[in-house]
């Protein structure tokens, strides 16, 4: 019987190595996690986002010490959160805004397929006081029938004389509950 070469064991024994050195490195990687459920339908879901906006106010003087404003605005929302009803949409708000009395508008958020979500504003939109509460009133599409509340502060980084208004969300956090998703979604 022949010897066995000396350099087949190196190489069979360097390959076992390596074999074992993958394998303990893929044992130690990551962890993952397996994908956790979606809410069941009917659940309530949480989220927060940033939103940013900019549009026009247009102000009347109510005496000395008052404004009455209207507000139109357009920008963007970003939703984070297992929850949340969807991950960015196109927005829009309407609002009047008595310097006294605070803010009385409307919002439509618009995703990426077209599905909309209405939802109406109340708050104190006094300089001292600007926490603003959003109710959720349904939608369209996927968004159909949706209820839920959302909050957020207001931050203007613009305002210009000619009216011109910048601004984002501050704190923005909310909850949704589905509704059951129709093709035409049922608008306000």
């Amino acid at each position: 019987m022949k010897p066995f070469p000396l350099r087949f064991a190196n190489r069979a024994l360097g390959r076992a190595f390596v074999g074992a050195l993958a394998l303990a490195a893929a044992a130690c990687g990551p962890v993952t996690e397996p994908p956790k459920p979606a809410p069941a339908s009917g659940e309530w879901r949480e989220f927060e986002g940033s939103w940013n906006a900019a549009g026009s106010r247009r102000t009347i003087p109510l005496g000395a010490d008052r404004r009455g404003s209207i507000i139109d605005l357009r920008g963007t929302m970003l939703l984070a959160g297992p929850g949340r009803p969807g991950v960015g949409f196109r927005s829009e708000v309407i609002a009047l805004v008595d310097s006294a009395t605070g803010l009385l508008g409307r919002s439509v958020w618009t995703d990426e397929r077209g599905d909309q979500v209405f939802s109406e504003l109340t708050g104190q939109g006094t300089a001292a006081q600007n926490r603003i509460a959003g109710t959720i009133l349904g939608g369209t599409g996927r968004y159909a029938g949706a209820t839920g509340s959302y909050e957020f502060s207001w931050h203007f980084v613009i305002e210009a004389e000619d009216g011109s208004i910048q601004g984002s969300a501050v704190g923005l956090k909310g909850r949704v509950r589905p509704g059951q998703p129709t093709a035409g979604g049922a608008r306000p």
